[in-house]
């Protein structure tokens, strides 16, 4: 039985194990990076942490007998992206990056662009309560604002605090619905959104919430793609499995 790595930590990644899990038809292993102390539980085996860079990924997938990668990760995550395809590529093993289409600022929507987080931390006006949806390593370019309140969400209860300057850190982990976001933003008078565009239906809710209570946001562009084969979809991953591998 053919052998399938996802690198994950992402809903596609999940549901892309889960789809092949219940069909029986390959071996699947779903890498995470560990930044979450305890990540979802799925049907296929966890493997938890870094791989030394391209040359550690490529010595895994030739001890681990590979016959393809599925890169499933964030896509903010470019770095493990580019790794991938040089290990898979030296390896040589099948390799295609799943990237879900970015969000589009529709009718009612009022963003600004940014170029990565220190840039969405100059944007902030002064006096501003910023919602930072980022993640707790995305923080270090808001430490300079003490003149703005963060709202901080993560997964994991901090141990320290996340900023040197006024801030809250609350613990969620989503997906989150409109109405829950929407009562969280009017409960802290949040004048501002701070996002990264990963797009994705689960992560959108507070646009939504934003959008609807004339929120601006401050929308983090995208690094580069990932390295080609790209598809957009669970289905066009499996198809490029399928075809693959027979």
């Amino acid at each position: 039985m053919a052998r399938v790595l996802i690198l994950g930590g992402t809903a596609e990644a999940s549901a892309l194990a889960e789809t092949l899990a219940e069909a029986g038809r390959r071996e699947v292993i779903v890498s995470l990076a560990g930044r979450t102390a305890a990540p979802r539980s799925g049907p296929a085996p966890i493997r938890r942490g870094g791989f030394g860079g391209p040359e550690g990924l490529r010595a895994y997938l030739e001890a681990e007998r590979i016959s393809a990668v599925i890169d499933a990760t964030h896509p903010f995550a470019g770095r493990i992206s580019e790794y991938a395809a040089r290990a898979c590529a030296a390896a040589g093993v099948a390799r295609v990056a799943l990237s879900r289409p970015p969000w589009r600022a529709g009718t009612g929507d009022d963003w600004q662009g940014a170029a990565g987080e220190a840039g969405a931390a100059a944007l902030l006006p002064p006096g501003a309560r910023a919602f930072l949806a980022l993640g707790r390593q995305h923080l270090e370019p808001f430490a300079a604002r003490a003149d703005v309140w963060f709202l901080i969400r993560v997964v994991d209860p901090p141990t320290a605090p996340l900023l040197p300057g006024p801030h809250l850190a609350i613990t969620g982990r989503g997906p989150f619905a409109v109405e829950d976001e929407r009562a969280l933003i009017t409960a802290h008078d949040i004048t501002h959104l701070v996002a990264r565009n990963s797009g994705g239906a689960g992560a959108r809710a507070k646009l939504v919430a934003a959008r609807e209570l004339t929120v601006p946001v401050i929308m983090i562009a995208r690094p580069p793609p990932p390295p080609e084969p790209v598809v957009e979809t669970i289905a066009s991953a499996l198809a490029w499995l399928d075809a693959t591998l027979g």
